[in-house]
């Protein structure tokens, strides 16, 4: 049909492990970036904060409109000692 928009979709993020597989805990769909950042933050800094780095690390996906999935970032806070809250890579 001529002039009809494009039908948006919105983004699904999930949280994975350092080697791609789904995060044990944080395994999730998120609505957004954001709250997908703020729940790593808060599990690196609460739960898994004395896990090692390579326990503790995380990243971010994002799922593509044919729905694979693609890392987009590593929250630094949980590559850090600790856990400290910081930006992102």
């Amino acid at each position: 049909m001529i002039g009809t928009l494009p039908k948006l979709v919105r983004s699904l993020y999930r949280l994975i492990a350092l080697d791609g597989s789904p995060h044990p805990v944080l395994d999730a769909p998120y609505e957004s970036m954001d709250a997908a950042e703020a729940a790593a933050q808060s599990w690196c800094s609460g739960q898994g904060r004395d896990l090692s780095i390579q326990q503790r690390g995380i990243g971010l996906e994002v799922q593509t409109s044919c729905g694979a999935w693609r890392t987009i970032r590593y929250p630094q806070a949980c590559l850090r000692d600790g856990g400290e809250p910081s930006s992102v890579l």
